[in-house]
């Protein structure tokens, strides 16, 4: 198939920042380590034990600044990196009342007027991922082109906040994928549904301001507003930048 994976992507704070991967050693029914291990959770929020759905949290489709934010952390540290054009970078432990705090501080000025404002981290003993299970996003190199082609200008990929960046593939092939499993490295995924996507996506992470209307692109385009698949993982197994996934039979 002349597959290969070519980016892997994970996401410690819920849409606050993204940190690019060479290899993550995945276990089954679980997201990347440390993928959306905490979250934001604002004056608003209304939380339960758990998995929260993401209107509780800020994120980039209502506070556009967040996407600009990057993070950098090391299993088992204890603390996140986290830089953005518009602030120094913050070192901190966000398991820690004052790692809470130093967040807090860092954030405020990239909140958005009006917008319920975030008031502490939270975790849910697993991944907060958009999906109510724990999920690995799945996106197609090809389909980024291709829209970006339509839409005059390189997308980039961090807009998408993927997890598995898959290039070789024909556009949009990887909604054919539904209900099949793959395997990469030593891991197996199933593909499960398809990504509907929000306005955090209309964002250039470099500015952190809305620069194209990916959404109208999509719709227009092909009469949808999806991009990528979520996938759950079935086996356990280290995947690596440069892998070659296969379909399982």
């Amino acid at each position: 198939m002349g597959w290969r994976l070519a980016h892997i992507f994970r996401h410690p704070i819920k849409a606050h920042g993204r940190q690019e991967l060479a290899h993550v050693a995945l276990s089954a029914g679980r997201c990347l380590p440390f993928d959306r291990h905490w979250a934001v959770a604002h004056e608003a929020a209304r939380l339960r034990d758990g998995w929260n759905p993401c209107m509780n949290f800020t994120r980039g489709a209502k506070t556009p600044t967040l996407q600009a934010i990057s993070a950098q952390m090391e299993d088992g540290a204890g603390q996140i990196t986290l830089t953005h054009p518009a602030r120094p970078p913050l070192t901190f432990a966000p398991d820690t009342a004052q790692g809470q705090a130093d967040f807090l501080n860092w954030v405020a000025p990239l909140m958005a007027g009006g917008r319920a404002q975030p008031v502490r981290l939270v975790t849910a003993g697993g991944g907060m991922t958009d999906t109510d299970f724990e999920s690995v996003s799945i996106l197609n190199m090809a389909s980024n082109r291709v829209l970006g082609k339509r839409l005059g200008r390189d997308l980039g990929l961090d807009r998408w906040r993927g997890n598995l960046w898959l290039d070789g593939l024909a556009p949009w092939e990887e909604f054919d994928l539904l209900g099949r499993e793959l395997a990469i490295g030593d891991a197996r995924l199933k593909i499960v549904e398809r990504i509907t996507r929000c306005r955090a996506t209309m964002v250039d992470c470099a500015t952190g301001r809305i620069d194209v209307d990916t959404l109208a692109g999509l719709d227009a385009g092909y009469g949808h507003t999806d991009f990528g698949v979520y996938a759950i993982v079935t086996r356990g197994g280290t995947i690596r930048t440069g892998d070659t996934p296969e379909l399982c039979a």
